[in-house]
C-alpha cells in the first residue's frame, strides 16, 4: 500500500518494487497507490490497469519502460472508507508513503501532531478520513479489530527520523481518541506495528505536455500517467519490519543501522542546496535549477554552503565520501534534460527551510562560526515570500506569513519580522545578532541590487 502516488512515487518506490520482484522471483507482491489531495493520477491509472511509463532523462539515461507493480489506484480523497479498508486487509503487509512535509500534519511548537487541524479533528470525531495519519491509524484500528496481523509503516519523506517521527503521530492520533478507543488500540500498536526509517533520493520534476508527447512519439501509445526522471535513484532502509517486505536489496537499496547519517547528508546537502538554487533562482528570473545552477556565482555558493557550512557539524555515514556526494549533487542539478522548476522546488519553503537549512544554522552558530552560506539560502526564501503576492507563493503557510509582513518591505522590515515567525524560528536563533546581521546583508544585495550583486559578493565579497 503507498500513500500519496504522485511521480515521486511511480518513479522510485514502484520501480525499485517492481525491479525487487524481477530480481528475486518473488511476484507476490503489488502496490496499492492512493492518491491524497487530487484524482488525477488514479483517474490517469485506471483506464491502464496501473500501467505507467517511466522516461528517464540525463546521461546513461536507461530505455523507456513500462512499470506493472501498480495493481490499483484509489483516489484517497473521494474513497476514504476504501482505503482504511485495504490498509486494514490481511494481504497488506507494509504502508509507505510519500505525502510531502506538510501531509503529517505536525505541530511546528510541540513536532507532534497538530491536533487542532480542522482535518485531523474530522478523522479523530469518526468520519472517514482524510489525513494520511488519520488513514493510517484508522487502518491499524480495523487491523486490531479483525486479527489481520501485524503491519509496516514505511514513511519515505524528506524528514530526520521520519519512521520514529511517522510512529509519534500515529500514536499521537490514537491517544487523542476516546479511552475506550485508545487504550487497546496504542496496546495493539506497540505490539504489532513497526516504523522504519528510510532515505529516498532521485529527481523527478513535474511532467509536462511536452514529455507526454515525447514519451507519446516514443512508445507509440499515450500515457498521461508516465513520469520523468533521473538515471540515479537511492534508497536506505532500517530493516526493521514486522510483516515480510518486497526483496528491495535485490533491486539496489541499501539496508542499514545508521538510515539518520544518510538523512542527514541528504536534508543538509542535497536539499539544502536545492533549496538555495531555487530561491537564488526565483529572485534572479532562473527558470529550472540547471538554469541556476548553470550561473558560476550560484554553484560556487552551493559548494560553499556544503563545505564551509554543512559538512564540519554533520556525521556522514560509512562509506559516504563527503566531498565526491557534494560533487555528485551539483552535477545531477545541472542534467538540463530534467527541467526541475525552480517555482517547484521552492513550494512549501516554511516547512522545508528548518530541516534542510536551520539545523546547520544552529549547529554552526552553537560551534562559533558563522554561516554564511546557509544564510544566504534563508534571506533568499525571505526575498521569496516577501516579493511573492499571497495568492501566488505556494505555501501552506502563505497567508500567515503575509500578515506577519509590514506593507513597506525592505530587508531592515522583512527580515525581523520573519524572524518573529515563531513556526519558523524558535526565539533563541530569532534573537540572534549575528544572525540577523547575515540576513540582512543578503537581504539587501537580493533585493537592491540583484543578479550582479549577489555574482560579485559570491565572487569576490
Amino acid at each position: 500500500m503507498h500513500l500519496g502516488l504522485g511521480a515521486f512515487a511511480r518513479a522510485h518506490t514502484a520501480v525499485f518494487t517492481e525491479n525487487a520482484m524481477l530480481a528475486s522471483g518473488d511476484f507476490s507482491w503489488g502496490i496499492v497507490g492512493v492518491t491524497q489531495r487530487s484524482d488525477t493520477v488514479a483517474r490517469q491509472l485506471a483506464p491502464q490497469d496501473g500501467l505507467f511509463t517511466v522516461a528517464e532523462r540525463g546521461a546513461g539515461a536507461a530505455p523507456l519502460r513500462v512499470v506493472s507493480s501498480i495493481v490499483e489506484a484509489i483516489s484517497g480523497r473521494d474513497r476514504p472508507d476504501t482505503v482504511v479498508d485495504r490498509i486494514a486487509a490481511a494481504a497488506t503487509r507494509v504502508v509507505t508513503l510519500t505525502v510531502t512535509e506538510k501531509g503529517y500534519r505536525i505541530d511546528p511548537q510541540t513536532g507532534s501532531l497538530n491536533t487542532a487541524d480542522e482535518q485531523v479533528q474530522a478523522d479523530l470525531a469518526g468520519n472517514p478520513p482524510q489525513t494520511a495519519i488519520g488513514q493510517i491509524a484508522r487502518g491499524i484500528q480495523q487491523r486490531s479489530r479483525t486479527g489481520a496481523g501485524p503491519l509496516t509503516v514505511l514513511s519515505c519523506d524528506n524528514l530526520p527520523a521520519n519512521g520514529k517521527l511517522t510512529g509519534t503521530l500515529v500514536r499521537a492520533f490514537a491517544a487523542a481518541l476516546p479511552a475506550a478507543e485508545s487504550g487497546p488500540l496504542l496496546a495493539w500498536l506497540d505490539a504489532n506495528v513497526t516504523f522504519p526509517s528510510t532515505m529516498v533520493d532521485r529527481m523527478v520534476p513535474a511532467t509536462t505536455d511536452g514529455d507526454l508527447d515525447a514519451v507519446e512519439h516514443e512508445l507509440g501509445l499515450r500515457d498521461e500517467a508516465a513520469v520523468v526522471a533521473e538515471p540515479f535513484m537511492q534508497w536506505v532502509i532500517e530493516d526493521t519490519f514486522a510483516a515480510g517486505r518486497p526483496a528491495w536489496e535485490e533491486a539496489g537499496a541499501l539496508f542499514s543501522t545508521d538510515v539518520a547519517a544518510w538523512e542527514a547528508a541528504k536534508l543538509r546537502l542535497l536539499n539544502a542546496s536545492h533549496s538555495m538554487l531555487a530561491y537564488l533562482g526565483l529572485a534572479t528570473g532562473k527558470t529550472t535549477i540547471a538554469d541556476a545552477v548553470g550561473e558560476n556565482a550560484f554553484r560556487l555558493a552551493c559548494s560553499r554552503m556544503m563545505a564551509g557550512d554543512a559538512l564540519p557539524v554533520i556525521e556522514l555515514p560509512d562509506g559516504l565520501d563527503g566531498e565526491t556526494y557534494c560533487a555528485n549533487v551539483l552535477e545531477r542539478f545541472a542534467n538540463p534534460a530534467l527541467g526541475h522548476t525552480t517555482a517547484k522546488v521552492g513550494s512549501d519553503g516554511s516547512q522545508k527551510i528548518g530541516l534542510r537549512l536551520l539545523t546547520t544554522i544552529r549547529a554552526n552558530l552553537d560551534a562559533g562560526r558563522e554561516p554564511l552560506w546557509a544564510a544566504l539560502a534563508v534571506a533568499a526564501w525571505m526575498h521569496h515570500v516577501a516579493s511573492t503576492p499571497t495568492a501566488d507563493l505556494n505555501d501552506p503557510l502563505a497567508a500567515e506569513l503575509h500578515a506577519a509582513l509590514p506593507d513597506t518591505r525592505t530587508a531592515a522590515t522583512v527580515v525581523p519580522a520573519l524572524l518573529g515567525f515563531g513556526g519558523i524560528f524558535d526565539p533563541e536563533l530569532a534573537a540572534h545578532r549575528g544572525f540577523a546581521d547575515l540576513l540582512l546583508h543578503w537581504y539587501r544585495i537580493i533585493d537592491t541590487q540583484g543578479l550582479d550583486g549577489l555574482r560579485n559578493e559570491i565572487n569576490h565579497g
